[in-house]
């Protein structure tokens, strides 16, 4: 699959829930193998990768003892269970011969940086891949705000936010059948009709900020190369 791509620097956005693969919670293996093989095709290529993933997978084993507890402590538990996804999926990518750097909203200097956008910049110019974790470092913000934000300050082109579907549909897919496919929308259309993309916090600072985003199916191998290479994969969001 030969092509220059067409994006120098990407925010891609992986959901927690998909490293635990089959599973209902925890970290497959499996899974931060392909994501990681993936992500190094792009690499690969020159292109410059940030990255933000979820805490679904750590936090939906906490989750009923979570519904005791008030709203902040809650968020700032799937903060941290970002952070461990983060960890796992930089072992992945070091060990097949990947540079990361993982940076945290949340100080905890033993096992990864600060979040500081200079350095970060720096990083991606060098090559390395960097893992961006503990969402904003805030309660009542979800990581689909964090990847935009840090998005925006890293100056990347675009978000590609990787999901177990083919892209955005007009109802869930994996509930309703008949859901119709959605291969372009503008971000008025997905406040209006409340489609399932990003939270519309995210997506009012995707378009304040004219960041176009593009929704796909992470679990096709080859999908992620696809859509950097500019191939028509998925589903876009723009102005």
């Amino acid at each position: 699959m030969a092509g220059k791509p067409a994006y120098k620097r990407i925010l891609l956005k992986l959901s927690g829930e998909s490293l635990a693969g089959t599973k209902k919670y925890g970290i497959s293996a499996t899974i931060l193998r392909q994501y990681a093989s993936e992500i190094k095709t792009v690499a690969d290529l020159g292109v410059q990768v940030g990255l933000v993933i979820g805490g679904g997978n750590i936090f939906r084993g906490i989750s009923e003892a979570a519904k005791e507890m008030d709203r902040v402590s809650a968020d700032y538990m799937g903060m941290l269970a970002t952070l461990i996804n983060s960890l796992a999926l930089q072992n992945a990518l070091e060990n097949i011969g990947l540079y990361t750097r993982v940076q945290t909203a949340i100080p905890v200097e033993r096992i990864a940086e600060p979040f500081i956008r200079r350095r970060a910049i720096r990083h991606l110019e060098k090559g390395r891949i960097v893992i961006f974790a503990a969402g904003t470092g805030n309660p009542y913000f979800t990581t689909d705000t964090a990847a935009v934000l840090r998005a925006i300050e890293i100056e990347a082109e675009v978000i590609l936010k990787g999901t177990r579907v083919e892209g955005v549909y007009s109802a869930d897919p994996e509930k309703y059948p008949d859901a119709r496919f959605l291969k372009e929308l503008n971000y008025l259309q997905v406040v209006k009709e409340g489609l399932r993309v990003m939270d519309p916090t995210a997506i009012t600072l995707s378009m304040d900020n004219q960041l176009p985003i593009i929704v796909f199916n992470m679990s096709r191998a080859g999908n992620l190369k696809k859509v950097v290479l500019g191939q028509a994969i998925g589903t876009k969001v723009r102005g």
